[in-house]
């Protein structure tokens, strides 16, 4: 009768902490700090890995991380892969023998004909690397010395929702760790006040209405909670649930959380549940969260010639522009992973209208925000990244006119950039045939450029694992490659 006593406790407990979480911060707090090792004041940089782990395996470039994901799928062949010819070919029927039957989605596998579509917007070549940037973003072609182009993108994936779990989890099925959960796993947190995930959400004027995004991309899947994604809002709570209570004291919450250690060091004593640890940190994280979340995220002091930087939309809060404003508040506070989402991009109608928008969103903050890092010192060590989960078809969805088209996922070939971190500026790498439908040169897989990024963190990616119902898992599956020609 007692085990079964102590079983109902037991269960009775979970409830209990379980519903209070929601209260106090526990829905989606993940804090990389260690609950065992809470409130040390140490070097976090250089202690606060996962010493199991033995990580960081080597120097690392990188310390921190911008994770601009562009939700949708930009056409690069509007915006950075410049293929003149596809102007004479205009019209022209897909050739079989470049598509060399490579399946199609559902939107156009039902088409009679593929006619070739070249960008309505001319190109040019900025800066002394000569890269080829559309008129769409002339902002990122000022700075295109800064960058890294990556051309050569690739991907298995051709639906939206597999081909964004599969660039964030290293797999198209949901249920697997984010990057963001596993650098938290891996690593460990910079800062004793702030998540060390943070998301950011904005979207797009291109095609506000387009494909939705869930919170498990940014779950912490089989890892521990403490290393989940904080989705941080636009709204007067940036965090649900972080405010106490009306009627309840800071004094208060700190003699409640107090309590609270106690029973659950009791109960993790008696029963050995490790997320008992974890509820604890992220309770603690909650109460510390109180004062450095509103301080973090209002801009009323940033300088004038600093918001101008950013474009006319930076004061308005839950735009691209204000996110990249807050990332970057966010990696001089040392939160590791900061993830920001913006949407619109899934452009198969119209494309030249919503594309145009959709640029002007991101083309002048993004330029900012690289350029406001190196300012700072902070762009040697924190590395950004730009790209969505597919590229667009070089051939036409549905009726061709003259100033009026649309374009397909196409994960045969797409292009993203990098920044920073010790990755080469002012370079170009792969290549995409004469009519940007097949890779011709130097390919890069997803896994590749999860390894690669992984490699800058000083983490070789086919030893950060976890075990977990008999598998040993890694962000990388079974696959990848770091691509050293990338880096400096």
């Amino acid at each position: 009768m007692e085990e079964v006593h102590k079983h109902f406790l037991n269960n009775n407990r979970r409830n209990f902490l379980k519903k209070a979480g929601l209260g106090i911060g526990g829905l989606a707090l993940g804090t990389l700090m260690d609950p065992f090792n809470f409130g040390k004041n140490t070097d976090p940089f250089s202690s606060l890995g996962n010493k199991s782990l033995n990580l960081p395996h080597f120097a690392p470039k990188a310390k921190r991380i911008i994770y601009l994901f562009q939700s949708g799928g930009p056409s690069q062949l509007d915006l950075f892969d410049y293929k003149p010819k596809l102007t004479k070919m205009r019209g022209l029927d897909l050739p079989e023998s470049v598509r060399k039957g490579q399946r199609l989605t559902g939107m156009t596998s039902g088409q009679s004909n593929f006619p070739l579509v070249n960008s309505l917007y001319n190109f040019k070549q900025y800066g002394e690397s000569r890269a080829w940037v559309s008129e769409l973003m002339p902002y990122i072609g000022k700075i295109a010395d800064e960058l890294c182009f990556v051309k050569s993108m690739h991907t298995e994936a051709i639906n939206h929702d597999p081909a964004i779990t599969f660039f964030q989890t290293g797999s198209q099925q949901p249920g697997r760790p984010s990057m963001g959960s596993w650098m938290s796993y891996g690593l460990g947190s910079l800062n004793n006040n702030l998540p060390s995930f943070v998301v950011l959400l904005s979207n797009g004027t291109g095609r506000p209405k387009g494909q939705p995004l869930y919170s498990r991309l940014w779950g912490n899947g089989f890892l521990s909670s403490l290393h989940q994604g904080v989705q941080f809002r636009s709204a007067k709570d940036p965090v649900l649930y972080l405010k106490n209570p009306d009627g309840v004291s800071a004094s208060e919450r700190r003699k409640m959380l107090d309590y609270l250690a106690e029973l659950n060091q009791e109960q993790e004593a008696t029963f050995g549940d490790p997320e008992i640890s974890s509820r604890i940190a992220q309770y603690e994280m909650a109460y510390r969260m109180q004062t450095s979340v509103p301080e973090t995220m209002d801009i009323s002091n940033e300088p004038d010639h600093i918001l101008q930087m950013y474009g006319p939309n930076a004061q308005k809060p839950g735009t691209y522009a204000a996110n990249c404003i807050q990332a970057r508040r966010l990696i001089e506070k040392d939160v590791r992973f900061v993830q920001l989402y913006h949407m619109g991009w899934d452009q198969h109608e119209n494309l030249p209208t919503q594309i145009k928008g959709q640029s002007n969103d991101v083309d002048q903050p993004t330029a900012a925000l690289i350029m406001d890092l190196k300012q700072r010192g902070l762009l040697e060590d924190t590395l950004v990244v730009w790209g969505g989960e597919f590229g667009r078809t070089n051939y036409c969805q549905g009726k061709l006119t003259d100033m009026v088209y649309g374009r397909d996922h196409h994960p045969r070939s797409f292009t993203i950039f990098m920044a920073g971190a010790g990755v080469k500026p002012g370079f170009s790498y792969g290549e995409t045939d004469d009519i940007g439908y097949n890779i011709v040169k130097d390919p890069v897989h997803v896994h590749d450029l999860q390894a690669t990024i992984l490699h800058q963190f000083g983490i070789d990616h086919t030893k950060m694992i976890y075990k977990h119902q008999g598998r040993r898992f890694r962000l990388t599956d079974v696959h990848g490659e770091v691509n050293k020609h990338l880096l400096i």
